[in-house]
């Protein structure tokens, strides 16, 4: 349990240390450059040597670090995958409305987020912003934190809407719009000059932006005995860190071992650095070409790879039994859920299945199976989108958890050190 409890408390840090995708890559490239990992850039040609340890990012929010085995051969590629993004708000261009005497945000949806629970919590704003490079002319981009309670979505009071309780239908160019300011505060900084100041350049300097709301709450234990976690994005931050920590802390032996942590899936993948890309493809047949092994060796490797697609999974919900499957329940602290569609919105086959039970067995963690209700639709992942660019054999695998989506969601303590036990195991075979 010790063990568990550390693994927990510095997955806490690591998501409090992330309010952005765009800040989970930056921490993650700083943990591999730590590693002795060497950054390649995609606009360079690449130079690789057995038995070393590589990492390239993609538009700032998407990073895919790999391992070569020593001896001048391999027997194919271990991938896993997860993903940076969570369901939040963006912030519009030019996102200041003044009404009444308040200044609100103009933000949009992104991803699907139970709206009620970003209600009437402090949040706050981060990502990037671009800006020229006075020396070179390059566009380049500057990590934003206003890192300070903010603004708030508030609740309309129920004397003015008697019927909240009885179910709520939000507008989200209505209902969904933070509060930011009151109006005529003489001296009061915009958006932009907050922004400016948290990048450190000059609000005129800014040329665009991506910017999101976060929750400001820190994660936490929970439970009698403290078995529990209360966080923002866990889904799917808590697989990120297991497959990355797994990754760096394990040298391969017979497979080029291959971590990848995507942007945009709570969206679709559909983006030049989601799983609907071609980055994966990209990555390894650049490894191909370094190695100076012929593409069909390297479609070779793919053959006999496997990956692992991380997301994190349903547990029972303690109020609403009921909406799980009837015969595979997953539970807080159950360990590796294994997730089954016969649609094929999870790559789960007996056969890798199989591959991940016996990892399981081997790295002494339980595993734990998920298949949604026959009558209520499933959701999809990852692990689908990237293996129809790159045709890996694949198992769908997640943490559980209750209350996906929502602004803070609920883990168990146990379960991510069981995700880094097996990724260690899976990543030294």
């Amino acid at each position: 349990m010790k063990e568990s409890v550390r693994c927990a408390e510095e997955l806490l840090r690591f998501i409090e240390a992330c309010p952005s995708r765009y800040h989970v890559i930056a921490k993650l490239s700083e943990r591999y450059r730590e590693a002795g990992f060497q950054e390649l850039k995609e606009r360079e040609t690449w130079s690789l040597e057995w038995g070393g340890s590589y990492f390239v990012t993609r538009n700032d929010s998407s990073l895919i670090a790999f391992r070569l085995p020593e001896g001048g051969e391999a027997r194919g590629f271990h991938a896993a995958a997860a993903h940076c993004d969570s369901p939040t708000f963006q912030i519009k261009e030019n996102p200041e409305k003044s009404s009444e005497q308040y200044v609100t945000l103009n933000v949009e949806k992104y991803g699907g987020m139970i709206y009620s629970t970003w209600m009437d919590r402090p949040l706050s704003a981060a990502g990037r912003v671009a800006v020229e490079d006075p020396d070179t002319g390059e566009i380049v981009s500057r990590l934003v934190d206003i890192d300070r309670d903010l603004c708030v979505i508030p609740n309309l009071a129920i004397h003015m809407n008697p019927a909240a309780n009885k179910g709520m239908e939000y507008n989200p160019q209505v209902d969904l719009q933070p509060l930011f300011a009151i109006v005529g505060k003489k001296g009061r900084k915009t958006l932009r000059e907050l922004t400016a100041e948290a990048a450190g350049v000059l609000p005129e300097e800014i040329l665009g932006q991506d910017l999101f709301l976060y929750v400001r709450e820190k994660g936490r234990f929970l439970g009698p005995e403290g078995e529990m976690i209360l966080s923002p994005k866990l889904d799917d931050l808590q697989c990120v860190y297991a497959l990355t920590r797994g990754h760096r802390e394990c040298a391969p032996k017979d497979y080029i071992t291959v971590c990848a942590v995507f942007d945009n899936e709570e969206v679709g993948s559909g983006s030049s650095q989601g799983a609907d890309s071609t980055f994966l493809e990209d990555v390894l047949a650049r490894i191909g070409e370094a190695l100076q092994v012929s593409a069909s060796r390297v479609r070779e490797w793919t053959a006999s790879g496997f990956m692992i697609s991380a997301d994190n999974a349903h547990a029972v919900h303690p109020n609403h039994p009921e909406k799980a499957d009837p015969t595979n329940r997953p539970f807080l602290n159950g360990g590796i859920v294994l997730k089954f569609n016969s649609a094929q919105k999870y790559t789960t086959d007996g056969m890798t299945a199989a591959k991940i039970r016996s990892l399981c067995k081997k790295a002494k963690v339980p595993c734990q199976s998920y298949v949604n209700r026959s009558d209520i639709a499933g959701g999809s992942t990852l692990g689908n989108i990237s293996t129809a660019h790159v045709s890996f054999p694949s198992a769908d695998i997640g943490l559980p958890q209750l209350a996906m989506h929502s602004a803070v969601e609920t883990g168990g303590v146990k379960d991510t050190w069981y995700a880094v036990k097996l990724m260690r195991e899976y990543f030294s075979e």
